[in-house]
Formats: C-alpha cells, structure tokens, sequence
C-alpha cells in the first residue's frame, strides 16, 4: 500500500508514505493517496492534529519518483499542488517525523508542516537543479521567507544535501533525535497540540500564516511556467540521461 492513513489515538491522525523499497518516493498513486488524504481529514472535526512520516528508517520521502509514468495524470500541476499542500494551508496542525532522508518533493512537502522532528543521520536538500529540474513543489516559493536568503539561496541553487545538524542550525526542523525517538518526539508534540483548544488553535495557525495561501497562489503561475520551460529544456534531458546512468550531467 502505497500511503498509509491511521488514528494513532483520539485526536492525532497519522500519514505515512509506505513506499520504502523507492525510499518513499512519489508516484502518481502516492500523490493521489496525499491529495486524498488532506481531503479526507480536512473534514473530519474528530482530527485535532496530523503526523506526517514514511516508512522505514532510510528515507521520510526522496521526492517524485523520475521513473514513474505520469502521462495518464490529467492535471498533474494540480495533483502536485493538493498533494504536498503547496499553495494551501492546511486547517490543522502538520507534525513531520522526518525519520530518514527528506529531499526534493519530500523537502518541499515537509516545509507544509508546522512543527518538524528529524533523525540526526537525515539529509535534507533540493538537488533538483543539478538534474536540470526546477523545485517546482513549493520550495521556490516559501524557502527564503521560512529560513531567510542566503541559507535558502544556498539550498536552492547548489543542490546540496546537509545534515539534520545543519537543518536544524538553519532553522528547518524543530528537533534532531536518535532515529528510534523520532517517532515519540513527533506524537509527543502532537499530543499537546491535540489538548489545546482546538478552535483557538484552528483561528492561532490562521492568524500566523494569514495572507500565505494567497502569496503562494500569487507566485504558483510563474512557477509553473518556468518549470514547464526548463521540463522541456535540453537541460532537463542531459539530466534523466545523467541520473539513470547515475552519472554527473554535463551542461
């Protein structure tokens, strides 16, 4: 199965990307399941907050997974979109257990969350560029407001991954813990956020990202253009040759 959906305990629902074998990458399945799966508990009043993690110890998610069909996808730019809530706030409160490497999509997706919990042996980056791709999940578009210029610059334009030391010096996750704590730390905060009111939660996480959902959908059309642009780019056909012979691009 590729997504898992569960009640962990009154309250707390948990979202797991279950497809270790692919280091929890996303395939068309995955996405729809993401999509899926906001929707569902977005209407669910019972849901006081949300753990997100993938399966495994290896990887939380490594992202789109290049060699999947998305052809049959009608509107894949809007399956992105409500998959890794990249122009939407999410009514409740996004606890990541960021529980292994957490790169391209999985970085993006992860930057949907409020409070972020990593494994101390995680890496974390946007190596999309060095693919001839553009980060074209949301992180173009809320990293430099959530971690400042130059870090994210850094991020964005070398394609390096850094260490979850470094992740959380940056500002990126709350928290880097032993692999096996990762988990409990993620349900510990999810925990206390579930015994809070849960209507001044609701309107406090409103207040404090007031403004972002109509910034985001502002800026997504220019997104969309130029990764269009560089998808159909020579660029961008150096770089699938390069990763599926698991070579460096030469540009």
């Amino acid at each position: 199965m590729p997504l898992l959906n569960t009640r962990v305990e009154t309250g707390i629902a948990l979202i797991t990307i279950s497809n270790p074998d692919c280091r929890n990458a996303l395939g068309p399945e995955e996405f729809e399941g993401l999509a899926r799966a906001w929707e569902e508990i977005a209407l669910d009043a019972s849901v006081r907050c949300v753990v997100l993690t993938g399966a495994g110890l290896s990887a939380f998610c490594s992202g789109a997974k290049l060699g999947a069909d998305f052809g049959a996808v009608l509107d894949l730019n809007d399956l992105v979109d409500r998959a890794l809530l990249k122009t939407r706030v999410f009514p409740r409160p996004i606890v990541a257990a960021v529980n292994g490497h957490c790169v391209a999509g999985g970085f993006e997706l992860m930057l949907a969350c409020d409070v972020r919990v990593a494994s101390d042996d995680a890496k974390f980056g946007l190596p999309e560029v060095h693919w001839g791709i553009v980060p074209s999940g949301g992180a173009a578009m809320k990293l430099v407001e959530q971690i400042g210029h130059a870090r994210a610059m850094r991020l964005l334009l070398t394609a390096e991954l850094v260490s979850a030391q470094d992740a959380l010096q940056f500002g990126i996750v709350n928290e880097a813990v032993r692999p096996s704590d990762v988990m409990s730390r993620a349900l510990h905060f999810a925990r206390m956020i579930a015994a809070n009111s849960p209507l001044a939660v609701l309107h406090t996480k409103q207040l404090a990202l007031a403004g972002r959902a109509e910034m985001w959908r502002a800026r997504e059309p220019a997104e969309r253009r130029s990764a269009d642009l560089v998808r159909g780019s020579s660029d961008a056909e150096e770089g699938r040759r390069a990763f599926f012979a698991t070579q460096d691009p030469k540009y």
